[in-house]
């Protein structure tokens, strides 16, 4: 959920908490005041009664309500002893609605030539049922007009306030360091966001310095390792080939040469791994997949044969593709070999190629690999194995590099390998 609409979100419900509140608060104050309001209007109707009584005796009895709205009755004294004047609630038949309808009514008593009256006067009041539903209706109608508005205000005028980090995040997500890609900061006036362009142009600077730092220390130090690497081994095979060497001596010999070897493939597949990411294999030209894939076969065919396995492959299309011709022998000899060597003994290799795949099967005694660490630098399954560990590696940054897709599954028994263009 994008941030203006989880905040959006949490202010509306707090709004209509609030809202809540306030009509419940609104709702008593409105009839506190209302009924006060007639509670005024009844005392000042009874003086004006009680004033006309005193000039008129002849309303001094009247038992009924009419036109007039009040009764008068005479009272015993004992009746109204400590009496005070009530208002309160009742209903009354209205003529005009056919139906009892709601009314105040105070009843309060008074003397006049030593005789004690009692008075009850009424006036209409709000139907609280009514005015409920009204204000029920309108504070639906205001909550809804102020959701609206708060919307309106994100999308129009919100979102031109947070132009400058959306901006920043739409570069930020397709920024690649290995591309020595650049972000352009959009200028703004809101110190939160130039405070957080200015952090974000720092860290990625140092980012692509030690980036670059670390490409060029590898590069240059399996440069620099080529050369020694070359002549030690050249001179222990020198030394084994005297016959005045005992077998024990021979082992320890061999032993290293066995190390130096697997420390020159390292130093070539790391050199390897820092020229694709300089993209220094920029030349690229169409390759025909099913005659690379039947030459890179050849070259396991000896391999396949000493653990009694066949390679298979599989044309169901003439797959051709642009691509640098020396990376994608490196790609797919990379999968060959991976099968070839994990393969189970006395199984085959299949390799399927199709209008957009190359998919390598092979049959492994071991279960599902770890496909979060699979095309990891320098993962190895088996610890104590030779591989350097760097060639799925190297295969997944060469798809990477042509936007091509290399994944792995596991499906009964059988380890996959796809290439999909």
């Amino acid at each position: 959920m994008k941030l203006l609409n989880y905040t959006t979100t949490y202010f509306s419900i707090l709004l209509l908490v609030l809202i809540s509140i306030w009509a419940v608060l609104f709702y008593y104050a409105m009839f506190d005041e209302i009924y006060d309001s007639l509670d005024d209007g009844l005392e000042n109707q009874k003086m004006l009664v009680m004033q006309y009584a005193a000039n008129n005796p002849a309303v001094l009895d009247k038992p009924k309500f009419n036109e007039s709205g009040y009764t008068i009755k005479k009272v015993p004294f004992s009746e109204i002893n400590n009496f005070k004047d009530q208002y309160r609630d009742t209903l009354m038949y209205m003529q005009n609605e056919e139906e009892f309808e709601p009314v105040r009514l105070l009843e309060s008593v008074f003397k006049q030539d030593d005789e004690y009256y009692k008075i009850k006067i009424v006036t209409s009041m709000v139907e609280e049922d009514d005015q409920l539903h009204n204000l029920l209706i309108y504070l639906i109608v205001l909550y809804v007009v102020l959701l609206l508005s708060i919307l309106l205000l994100n999308n129009v005028f919100l979102r031109n306030v947070w132009k400058p980090f959306y901006r920043l995040m739409a570069q930020l997500k397709t920024f690649n360091i290995e591309k020595d890609g650049n972000i352009e900061f959009q200028p703004t006036n809101i110190e939160e966001f130039s405070l957080l362009n200015t952090q974000v142009e720092k860290l990625l600077e140092k980012s692509k310095q030690r980036y670059n730092d670390q490409k060029q220390f590898i590069e240059n130090a399996a440069h620099e390792l080529q050369t020694p690497l070359a002549i030690t081994i050249n001179r222990i095979e020198l030394v084994l080939e005297e016959n005045d060497l005992k077998e024990q001596q021979a082992a320890k010999l061999v032993s290293a040469l066995e190390n130096l070897e697997r420390l020159t493939r390292l130093n070539k597949s790391l050199l390897l791994l820092s020229k694709i990411d300089n993209n220094q294999f920029t030349a690229q030209e169409p390759v025909s997949i099913p005659k690379l894939i039947q030459k890179c076969v050849a070259d396991f065919t000896d391999i396949a044969a000493h653990k009694n396995m066949a390679i298979n492959v599989s044309e169901h299309s003439h797959l051709v593709i642009d691509i640098n011709m020396d990376l994608a022998i490196v790609l797919f000899t990379n999968l060959i070999k991976n099968a070839v060597s994990h393969g189970k003994p006395g199984t085959k290799v299949s390799i399927e190629i199709d209008k957009t795949s190359v998919t390598v099967q092979n049959i492994s005694e071991a279960k599902t690999l770890d496909t979060e660490r699979l095309f990891s630098r320098f993962y190895k399954k088996d610890a104590s194995s030779s591989s350097t560990g760097l060639g799925l590696a190297i295969s997944k940054a060469i798809a990477e590099k042509y936007g091509y897709r290399l994944h792995y599954f596991y499906e009964r028994d059988i380890q996959h390998f796809k290439v999909t263009f």
